[in-house]
């Protein structure tokens, strides 16, 4: 029998990662929902998915379901979330869970009372030329993650850009994390950059975010014991001993499969089936750490940890 999914928000992530991924499975029965009826027609049409709902409210009552996507915009995650693990239907949200630290260590404990699925689309982690980097005896691991000409609130960068930066080097860290230093720059209230570096027994990650950078860029290097392994934008992977082996994705290889989409939806529907526990640590170091790094800008900006922007309306427009 398919899975019955029901996808929520049918913005830039939804329709480029997600739904190329999703739609192509013939063991799922897929709903959109989105409350700008242009958009859902028209991403229905592209994706030839004809159940259509206004709204989530229409969709829970006429139909129940298996498994949900969450591609809203961050701060109707909360709300979206707890609805559905209510219901006890097992959730993917984009990261972050939401952008407060209470608020997800509230919704954490929600998912594991009602022992329903909770995961976190951290892509990265199934990226398959990160994945490779986890078993590289390394000590330095290095993420660098820029942006042109986009500085932003602290709450909004951190954590609904600079997170991914966190997950990643806290997934490669080979023993737990020790010790950590932050360091921020902000002007005119926005923030232009973070360095944040995390070390443990044997090794140290570093993780970099410029807001205000000559490119849209992303690196990542571990090195040790004479080699240098390095992933450039999740397409280019570079092999340094002595002499330099670049090797970029085969043009079969897609998108979502290169960028973990396609390994982490997988995943997912197989935790749904099993009624994995939620990974409460995992989620909750990665945003906790997200808050520090929030509350280290905003008090050099005011002295005083300020309130997130609200963009509660419409679907997630994001870089993936």
């Amino acid at each position: 029998m398919d899975m019955r999914i029901l996808i929520i928000g049918l913005g830039d992530i939804a329709r480029k990662a997600y739904l190329p991924v999703l739609s192509r499975r013939g063991d799922l029965d897929i709903h959109l929902t989105t409350r700008n009826k242009v958009v859902l027609d028209e991403v229905g049409r592209e994706f030839r998915i004809v159940n259509r709902h206004a709204n989530v409210a229409d969709a829970l009552s006429v139909t129940s379901f298996d498994a949900a996507f969450v591609h809203a915009a961050t701060p109707a995650h909360g709300e979206l979330v707890r609805l559905l693990i209510d219901r006890g239907i097992p959730t993917l949200v984009d990261k972050p869970l939401a952008d407060t630290l209470s608020e997800v260590e509230g919704l954490v404990t929600l998912a594991a009372a009602r022992a329903t699925p909770l995961v976190l689309g951290f892509n990265r982690r199934f990226a398959p030329d990160y994945v490779a980097l986890r078993t590289v005896d390394a000590n330095l691991i290095v993420m660098e993650k820029h942006r042109h000409r986009q500085p932003d609130l602290p709450r909004r960068v951190v954590f609904d850009d600079f997170i991914h930066v966190v997950d990643t080097l806290l997934s490669l860290a080979p023993a737990p994390v020790r010790r950590r230093t932050i360091e921020t720059h902000a002007v005119d209230e926005m923030l232009h950059s973070i360095t944040l570096t995390l070390a443990g027994d044997g090794f140290t990650a570093i993780g970099m975010m410029h807001r205000n950078s000559g490119l849209d860029e992303e690196r990542l290097d571990v090195i040790g014991g004479g080699m240098r392994h390095s992933v450039r934008d999740l397409a280019e992977r570079v092999e340094a001993r002595g002499t330099q082996c670049t090797q970029r994705r085969a043009d079969w290889i897609s998108v979502g499969r290169q960028r973990g989409f396609e390994a982490m939806c997988d995943d997912f529907l197989i935790a749904v089936r099993e009624r994995r526990p939620v990974d409460a640590t995992a989620i909750l170091a990665t945003h906790e750490i997200c808050e520090a790094i929030v509350r280290h800008a905003e008090t050099d900006i005011c002295g005083e940890v300020s309130a997130g922007a609200d963009y509660r309306d419409g679907d997630k427009q994001q870089p993936i």
